[in-house]
């Protein structure tokens, strides 16, 4: 047992030597966690990257799908970009030690504190997207060129002409809405499944020939030996009344063309796509019956054989579990299963074709300050 040793008015040896043990204790309990947070903002970029990754990525979806259904009300759609996010953390520390001894009959006091904090302070810059220039980017038609690019990347042409064009050489694609609502020529979907079996066997392609200062698009058909694709070729040419002798064709913009080397494609623009897809949704009854929207698309224009919906978007009182994106409007939910994969990839798609079109023009993004410390 240690003996203690005291003077009158003075702390033992022994109380001394604690005291000084807890306080070196007590720093190193409050300085060691921060010591640890020295690298706090490499640590971060992943986790930070993934998660901001993910949540503007559904906001996107649900956005999209929002404005699908208020064009189907007829409300105006609204888009909300997020121009930048900016993370910014702040580790602050604070240690506080103090001692104090009176003579008798009073006691010694000692007294230790600390403090730590540590704060996640975001920026999220939104940008809405409005003005004459997107204004005109979500009227304007969807450019030619943009539309052969997509099918000579590789996308499905069935299913870019399906949502991106009117008509071709005059043969009208169906159209949803409560005024312009109307079905497909019986030709379409002939002609659309017959393209769709030459650019699986590699028979479409695609160039531009410069002529002076402009350029010329020219679809071509490569010469295949598969009997059935030849007659999947002739029958193209036959429907859009074509030369069956001819190999390339320039394309243009329009509804008919002028000679029977030329394809003319009238093209829609990203609000009539918005209208077409809306029309697919499956909107309650009573709002229907109340005159709040106008009927289903099988009702209002028909259904076409060989064409099935685009997508389908369900509605109803409460949100479902398994569901691939939703959003409420009006009381009612509206979503897309996520087991339904072809909705899933149509409505992908045409958030891609979005960006394509680039309608969110070309504004500059806010300047942000921030501290570094």
């Amino acid at each position: 047992m240690e003996t203690q040793h005291t003077k009158r008015g003075q702390p033992s040896f022994t109380v001394c030597r604690f005291t000084l043990w807890l306080k070196k204790g007590f720093l190193l309990f409050i300085l060691i966690p921060l010591v640890g947070c020295a690298g706090i903002g490499p640590k971060t970029i992943s986790r930070d990257r993934f998660d901001y990754v993910t949540a503007i990525s559904e906001s996107w979806k649900r956005q999209t799908l929002l404005n699908l259904v208020k064009t189907r009300y007829a409300d105006a759609p609204v888009f909300m970009d997020v121009t930048s996010v900016i993370n910014q953390y702040a580790v602050e520390s604070q240690v506080q030690l103090g001692a104090s001894w009176t003579n008798p009959p009073s006691s010694n006091a000692q007294n230790i504190g600390g403090s730590a904090k540590y704060t996640d302070r975001p920026t999220i810059t939104y940008s809405p997207l409005s003005g004459e220039k997107f204004t005109k980017s979500l009227m304007t038609p969807i450019p030619i060129p943009g539309i052969l690019f997509l099918v000579q990347s590789g996308y499905p042409v069935d299913y870019v002409l399906r949502i991106c064009v009117h008509t071709i050489n005059g043969i009208e694609n169906s159209y949803g809405g409560s005024l312009a609502g109307r079905g497909a020529d019986q030709q379409f979907p002939e002609l659309i499944a017959a393209l769709a079996k030459i650019q699986k066997h590699g028979g479409l392609g695609m160039r531009v020939m410069p002529i002076g200062e402009s350029q010329v698009f020219v679809m071509f058909f490569r010469p295949l030996q598969d009997t059935l694709i030849v007659e999947e070729l002739s029958k193209v040419r036959k429907i859009l009344g074509l030369r069956q002798d001819a190999r390339e064709f320039t394309v243009s913009y329009g509804s008919f063309t002028q000679d029977a080397t030329e394809i003319a494609i009238l093209s829609r623009s990203m609000l009539q796509v918005m209208i077409d897809f809306s029309s697919y949704i499956d909107v309650p009854e009573t709002d229907i019956a109340d005159g709040r929207v106008y009927a289903s698309r099988d009702a209002s224009t028909g259904t076409v054989k060989g064409l099935p919906p685009l997508v389908n978007i369900h509605s109803g009182k409460s949100e479902p579990k398994d569901n691939f994106v939703s959003v409420k409007y009006r009381e009612h939910w509206f979503w897309i299963d996520d087991r339904d994969y072809p909705s899933k990839r149509l409505f992908t798609f045409l958030m891609m074709l979005f960006s394509l079109t680039e309608t969110g023009g070309q504004s500059a993004a806010p300047i942000v300050t921030v501290p570094t410390n």
